[in-house]
């Protein structure tokens, strides 16, 4: 009895094994544990989904996310550009991460306002995930924080990047031109002309990362706007 209970446990264990060896759909489910909660004096709320949640649970929520997000934001925002710090480029002498710091250090070396630094430094955070939207990306990512001038240079720079295009078939080198007469219309070719479509030396000054996060970190202290969607 113990030899054919081995042997229909071996069978079986052989069975699984071929058929994760042989279908490629086939998954093993993830054992997941608790996911450890930020301070040890926090508390779950063990409740199966949002509509279970009574007015105690939303108490614990906000009293334990808003310390959270404080402790967690920044380091975040700023690993999502430093995630990109070892990758290799494509074509220029500097990665997508070195790029937007060089834009920073020329926009810091120009003593522009902290807010213009810091939108230099995440302008292309997005630019390798989601290229054709990164101006987007970033105007997002930022934009409970920054003033309108620069989310509306966020979200058209590629675009005004295009003037400097020259010889590029197929490119429409004037599309910025249906700006024109817009306020921030001369801003958005500044910030392109000067730190954008020339950063990408990586003979020129480069700062680390280490000397623009004290002034990441009082950029995203500040206030944020209220965004409200229609």
């Amino acid at each position: 009895m113990y030899c054919l209970l081995c042997n229909i446990v071996a069978y079986y264990s052989n069975f699984v094994v071929n058929k994760i060896n042989s279908d490629e759909n086939f998954q093993v489910p993830y054992k997941a544990k608790p996911t450890p909660l930020a301070h040890a004096d926090w508390q779950y709320v063990n409740k199966r989904c949002l509509d279970d949640y009574k007015a105690k649970d939303w108490e614990v929520l906000d009293h334990q996310r808003k310390q959270y997000y404080d402790e967690q934001m920044v380091d975040q925002i700023l690993r999502m550009l430093t995630c990109q710090k070892d990758d290799p480029g494509y074509v220029y002498t500097v990665n997508n991460y070195l790029h937007c710091l060089q834009t920073a250090t020329r926009m810091l070396r120009d003593e522009r306002p902290e807010e213009d630094v810091v939108v230099g430094l995440f302008h292309d955070v997005g630019f390798i995930t989601c290229n054709e939207t990164h101006g987007e990306f970033a105007a997002t990512l930022l934009r409970p924080y920054i003033s309108e001038r620069n989310y509306w240079m966020l979200i058209r720079h590629a675009v005004f990047q295009q003037y400097h295009f020259h010889e590029l078939e197929g490119c429409n080198r004037h599309e910025r031109d249906k700006w024109k007469g817009h306020p921030y219309f001369a801003w958005t070719a500044e910030f392109v002309d000067k730190y954008d479509q020339t950063t990408i030396n990586y003979d020129d000054e480069i700062l680390p990362i280490e000397a623009f996060e004290p002034m990441v970190r009082r950029f995203f202290a500040k206030q944020p706007h209220r965004i409200t969607y229609e």
